[in-house]
């Protein structure tokens, strides 16, 4: 009896024959051709034009986040099965000589390494609310965040990449505007994918929380309504893939990172995050791998 193809690896095996993306030979980390990248320019354009329109600061981050903002986080306590961690080697001469007779002998030569200062950023706007501490301007903040981040979640479905660009629209300050910000920036997201022809709706999310504890904070998450996910089907319409989510922070980051409103109040934060790779991948699948192709209403949307 012939055992059906699981449809993310074709989906998969389909991106890398049309040499859209590449194999690094690990799960997750692939090239990405011309005209991929072309896609995914387009797609971070379309989120440049709203962060423009509500006047926010462009900040363009590295994939990398320093440790200290990183323990400020409590990444750790929720997600420490996503954490990528960057070590470097700090010993002296002696060290060195063992360090290269293990990889040498193929041993474990990581085991010499020390934790360096660093860690692969989870999220594109951790490394902007330490930017902000002190007092925030009347009315707050928007900031416009882009850049690639790093989960440890290896798989065949090409949406679930462990090296991916986010592209986000952040404010902080006053606790009812960031609410209205998380509302509000959920039906503009959702209305600029239909726009360029995805079939997006809207649904309650919880973040995948880790263990025991992490399913009890799950729930509240979920009955406080505090995330929100646009998603739609990619290669099923039983489990559709997130593509942007709309969160409210509350004040998970103005209280660590000393963030204060105009009062002196301690900040609320909420962002909306659009998954470049993932909303290319879904307009390849929805229109075709061929983008000269696509409609021309989606065309000019995207490229013009």
């Amino acid at each position: 009896m012939r055992i059906a193809a699981d449809p993310y690896t074709e989906l998969r095996n389909r991106l890398f024959e049309a040499e859209l993306l590449f194999s690094t030979g690990v799960d997750g980390l692939y090239g990405r051709s011309d005209t991929y990248q072309g896609i995914a320019d387009a797609v971070d354009h379309l989120m440049h034009r709203w962060g423009h329109d509500v006047g926010a600061t462009v900040v363009h981050l590295p994939p990398l986040i320093a440790r200290s903002t990183f323990d400020s986080t409590d990444y750790i306590r929720s997600f420490p099965d996503l954490v990528g961690s960057v070590h470097v080697f700090n010993g002296g001469d002696r060290d060195h000589v063992e360090l290269v007779r293990r990889v040498s002998a193929g041993g474990d030569w990581p085991a010499l390494l020390e934790p360096g200062e660093i860690v692969l950023s989870p999220a594109a706007c951790y490394s902007l609310y330490p930017m902000c501490a002190g007092r925030l301007p009347a009315g707050g903040r928007y900031f416009e965040v882009s850049g690639y981040c790093f989960r440890h979640e290896p798989s065949t479905d090409p949406t679930r990449m462990q090296a991916f660009k986010m592209h986000e629209i952040v404010y902080v300050g006053e606790p009812d505007t960031a609410q209205r910000h998380r509302d509000d920036s959920l039906a503009r997201g959702l209305s600029i994918l239909t726009d360029i022809g995805l079939d997006v709706t809207a649904t309650p999310a919880n973040d995948p929380f880790f263990g025991r504890l992490g399913a009890a904070l799950a729930a509240g998450q979920l009955d406080e309504g505090l995330k929100f996910e646009g998603v739609t089907a990619i290669c099923s319409d039983d489990r559709p893939t997130a593509v942007m989510s709309a969160n409210c922070h509350r004040d998970h980051f103005g209280a660590p990172f000393g963030i204060e409103t105009a009062t002196g109040a301690v900040a609320h934060s909420a962002c909306v995050g659009f998954g470049v790779d993932r909303i290319t991948i879904a307009l390849l699948v929805r229109h075709g791998l061929d983008p000269s192709t696509w409609p021309g209403p989606v065309r000019a949307r995207l490229f013009s």
